[in-house]
């Protein structure tokens, strides 16, 4: 691995959702993350190669719960610049591996905890999810269309946006301070943090009173008629976000119709009845054909693609925006970096000649790693 973070250790204690997707963005920058899994764990979701979140990287399976497992992570800490953890609050400390045991072993290590509630607060204990997590921290409420309720979108912004990606640059960060101090810290990367810090714009737009606390109404969420969804003659979908005048100017002219004949763009009193006038002219043409029309200008019109059809779009192709690793599409690396490109290769295989070749090069002697098999320690 060259990327910006070729010569970074990294130990990730495995976990599902935002610290797997966090320590796969750590991997494809070029980190030498060493995943940390139950013994003889499943590799992937039944296919090999199929769980994409553990590439660039190898999975070992270690019991924590004997002492030899927690004694051989504290070793590769020792030996490590940073460690991710997903644990509810408190359960790491209980396999001595809380920041205390781990920063004993290594004052420059950065200890990158993620959950959904952070460590401490009424709910810091409590079960949750992505849906929990963006609904107490406001984001939630704000997904939908007039007078329907909202709209889980997906696990994208508790578990990727607002937690994998910000452990990740919490991690990061707090690398480049150690670089400096000498001196490592706890990151404590929690989702409901995370989704909050994403809707910070809602916010600026409230306090500017450019924003109703009504679903379905505001230039954002779907009240706009220049910035909507519709739906095509072939059951297909554009996607338009016309804001700009000039970019407005472009769509009224390609949906044929004149700007004379609309009401002002910003008239919100008309958005309604503008929404259906532009709905029904969507409605007689395909998505290719209205594709075609605003393809050439820029009108940002453009259509909705299916995940099997994104890759084959022509600009997505041109920028290899996925690849191919072993027959498997998947998203590349973000983000390029001119000097220092990452790279993602297949990994995350729980395989004991794999465990035993990555701990050797991780400093732990091979009498060690043999013993620790043969007492069920090391998968």
């Amino acid at each position: 691995m060259a990327g910006p973070l070729s010569g970074v250790r990294i130990v990730e204690l495995g976990g599902i959702g935002p610290v797997p997707y966090a320590s796969m963005v750590l991997a494809d920058a070029g980190a030498d993350v060493l995943r940390i899994t139950r013994p003889n764990a499943p590799a992937g979701l039944g296919t090999a190669g199929a769980e994409l979140m553990l590439r660039s990287r190898t999975s070992i399976g270690v019991d924590l719960k004997r002492p030899g497992g927690a004694a051989l992570v504290l070793d590769l800490v020792a030996r490590a610049d940073a460690l991710v953890e997903g644990f509810r609050p408190g359960v790491a400390e209980s396999l001595g591996l809380g920041p205390e045991h781990c920063l004993a072993r290594n004052e420059r290590l950065v200890y990158g905890r993620m959950t959904g509630w952070g460590q401490e607060g009424p709910m810091a204990r409590a079960a949750g999810h992505d849906i929990n997590y963006i609904a107490i921290a406001g984001a939630l409420w704000t997904l939908g269309r007039a007078g329907e309720r909202p709209v889980p979108p997906m696990n994208l912004v508790g578990d990727f946006g607002g937690g994998g990606m910000v452990l990740a640059f919490g991690v990061v960060a707090a690398l480049l301070e150690a670089s400096r101090s000498g001196k490592g810290q706890v990151v404590d990367a929690a989702m409901v943090d995370g989704a909050a810090s994403l809707i910070t714009m809602l916010f600026s737009l409230r306090q500017l009173g450019a924003w109703e606390d009504t679903r379905g109404v505001n230039m954002l969420d779907t009240g706009a008629p220049f910035y909507e969804v519709y739906e095509t003659a072939d059951g297909g979908y554009m996607a338009v976000g016309a804001i700009e005048p000039q970019f407005y100017a472009e769509l009224v002219n390609g949906l044929g119709l004149q700007a004379a004949d609309l009401p002002p763009q910003m008239d919100r009193t008309h958005w309604p009845a503008t929404k259906e006038r532009f709905a029904a002219i969507f409605a007689t043409k395909t998505r290719d054909e209205w594709t075609a029309i605003f393809s050439d200008v820029d009108a940002c019109a453009t259509p909705v693609l299916s995940p099997a059809e994104a890759p084959s779009h022509g600009h997505v192709a041109h920028r290899h925006t996925y690849v191919d690793i072993d027959g498997i599409t998947q998203p590349a690396p973000v983000p390029r970096f001119a000097r220092t490109p990452g790279e993602a290769v297949a990994g995350g295989y729980v395989v004991g000649e794999a465990a035993d070749a990555k701990l050797e090069s991780w400093g732990i002697a091979a009498d060690v790693a043999s013993s620790l098999h043969e007492d069920g320690t090391l998968a």
